[in-house]
């Protein structure tokens, strides 16, 4: 079996389920670490014929991450494409299943068992609180409705502000995010690199929690640790 894999978090889930079965990955694909595969450029503009030239047996990809006109140009070129959706915690269980079997794992991982057994049982919070979620400024982005990311925390205890509003990811006025008023700004460092000193400053007064992006947005062996290491991040920002 040869995949490539267009979503950083499908590509660590098989390398680590199925190892050597990867023969491409985007630039954006930073785990695991030591991955050795042919780049086949970005989430949003795939080389194609980098991708044809591999002649994988199967692409994974994401409606959300990829393009439709980048896929359906794989497929016009006859690749195989299986397409993930992933907007809730147990969908994520349900998509890597079915990849994974695609991808020829003899079978179900470990890690996707631990996974599993860590979201049963998610660290209880102490009371539930409202926030905005910032994906991106310049211009102003936040978590809006059905994202797998809104659902991570409101599993956490964390209802965003955002979550019924009529796009999945709306421009916000920064005006409008503090006027708001949450009780915690969630500042995770992808897609922006939100830090300490780039994010916090545009919410006086208000909590904000640097959270690792991974934890909040990946779908993969990072689920296993996600709720622990989110739970903590989001405690020690309201303290």
């Amino acid at each position: 079996m040869r995949v490539v894999s267009l979503v950083p978090s499908l590509t660590e889930a098989v390398a680590r389920t199925v190892p050597g079965a990867l023969v491409g990955a985007t630039d954006w694909c930073t785990h695991p670490a030591a991955l050795d595969v042919v780049r086949v450029g970005g989430t949003k503009n795939p080389k194609t014929d980098r991708i044809l030239s591999l002649a994988p047996d199967l692409v994974v990809a994401n409606e959300e991450e990829n393009r439709a006109p980048d896929l359906d140009a794989l497929r016009a070129a006859g690749l195989a494409v299986l397409v993930t959706e992933v907007r809730t915690v147990p969908q994520a269980f349900t998509e890597l299943d079915r990849v994974l079997t695609a991808c020829g794992a003899p079978s179900r991982p470990r890690w996707l068992e631990e996974a599993e057994a860590a979201w049963a049982d998610p660290p209880a919070p102490e009371r539930r609180v409202t926030a905005v979620v910032p994906v991106w400024r310049r211009p102003w982005m936040v978590l809006g409705r059905d994202t797998f990311a809104g659902d991570v925390l409101a599993r956490l205890g964390v209802d965003h502000l955002y979550a019924t509003h009529a796009e999945r990811y709306p421009k916000v006025p920064l005006d409008d995010l503090r006027a708001a008023r949450p009780d915690l700004v969630v500042l995770p460092d992808e897609p922006y690199r939100f830090t300490a000193d780039d994010g916090p400053e545009a919410f006086p007064g208000l909590p904000c929690a640097l959270v690792d992006g991974r934890y909040l947005t990946w779908y993969g062996p990072s689920l296993a640790e996600a709720p622990r290491a989110l739970a903590a991040a989001l405690r020690a920002a309201r303290r």
